[in-house]
């Protein structure tokens, strides 16, 4: 009988984690000399672009009295709370005027700060730097920086087409998460003529290994019971096609496929919004059919029917999630989600006693599956 484990229900404070870049908005909804909402991690955000082009975040809450600064007036490169006029720099969240203090009051207005986050413009997106929380009572101060560049997709040639589309998941970024990863679930969740379907499953086997954060199916060949990778086979008259898929904390999942000249990168976030609301997004590239115009359209709706379809199964799990059903994972299938929760509780523990994270995989393993 395979083995059964029941993973450990994850405390409110583990369920999200900080310290690591997230997708925000997409880059061609924040338009210049506006103001955006966003919600990370339960953060308020207020997202926009300075009037050279460049890309801001600040906590969306005025130190002051808790007004949200997407109420103010932005001027290009200030930000005024609508409620008292005080004014922040957007780059760095540094206060530079309170209109109600008099020239005789001495409150130094540059001690004070909005919050602010670091951002980067990567591959579509905005891309915020969630750090890990002040100690309680510290109030506001420059921002963290982040230790390295926001992710981004990897790219195998200079000309190439782009795309992304986004769903939203009524789930905790757990199960948004299992659910990305989870290899069993094609043929009962994705069918259609042109994909696959229960009748054709059959026994798979891949290779993983651990790599920094995270793991990965190493390089194997694409499933034979796929439409697509058959069209592919034609097309590229390549020797071999090869698919390679990583997944890393907190929530990223990188997907590439080889076949000669020709390549498609996929790197898809569950972006936690809230605790039990998380949204998936897919950006992907690819030298493939470049010159067919039809097939980038194509293409996005394939995603886009994949996406949909985990999105109405993630809608349909949140009312069975409500109840707080006992939850079991089977080998080999549900390994990757074991390996998940093992992770986060590693790097959680690496955290809370400073020392190095001690990866749940010891070396490469083989599992086994039927889809």
């Amino acid at each position: 009988m395979p083995e059964l484990d029941l993973p450990q229900r994850q405390a409110p404070d583990s369920l999200m984690l900080t310290g690591f870049w997230y997708r925000a908005l997409p880059a061609d909804r924040v338009h210049r000399n506006q103001l955006y909402k966003a919600t990370l991690l339960d953060i308020p955000l207020v997202i926009g672009r300075d009037r050279l082009g460049q890309p801001f975040v600040l906590r969306d809450s005025c130190p002051h009295r808790g007004m949200p600064l997407n109420c103010g007036r932005f001027d290009g490169e200030n930000l005024a709370c609508g409620y008292h006029g005080w004014q922040f720099d957007v780059h760095d969240g540094q206060c530079q005027l309170i209109p109600s203090l008099t020239a005789d009051q001495t409150l130094k207005v540059d001690r004070i700060y909005a919050g602010s986050y670091a951002c980067e413009e990567q591959d579509g997106f905005i891309w915020v730097f969630m750090p890990d929380p002040a100690p309680p009572g510290t109030g506001f101060a420059p921002r963290a920086e982040a230790p390295e560049a926001a992710p981004q997709i990897e790219k195998f040639s200079s000309k190439y087409k782009f795309a992304y589309l986004q769903a939203e998941m009524p789930v905790s970024i757990d199960h948004g998460i299992i659910g990305l990863m989870d290899p069993a679930h094609g043929p009962f969740v994705h069918q259609a003529w042109w994909w696959r379907s229960q009748r054709n499953i059959h026994e798979k086997q891949k290779n993983f290994e651990p790599i920094p954060n995270g793991f990965r199916m190493s390089a194997h060949t694409p499933s034979s019971n796929s439409a697509p990778y058959k069209l592919l086979r034609l097309y590229a008259d390549a020797e071999s096609i090869t698919t390679t898929i990583d997944f890393v904390l907190p929530n990223m999942r990188t997907e590439t496929i080889r076949a000669g000249k020709y390549w498609f990168s996929s790197l898809t976030t569950v972006t936690p919004i809230s605790r039990n609301h998380c949204r998936i997004d897919v950006v992907a590239a690819w030298n493939l059919f470049r010159w067919v115009p039809f097939v980038p359209g194509l293409l996005k709706f394939v995603f886009a029917k994949f996406v949909e379809q985990d999105r109405r199964t993630m809608e349909l799990q949140a009312d069975g999630l409500k109840h707080n059903p006992h939850l079991m994972l089977i080998d080999d299938a549900d390994r990757p989600a074991k390996w998940y929760f093992q992770l986060k509780a590693a790097h959680l523990e690496a955290k809370r006693t400073g020392t190095e994270m001690k990866h749940p995989m010891t070396g490469p393993v083989t599992l086994k599956w039927r889809s």
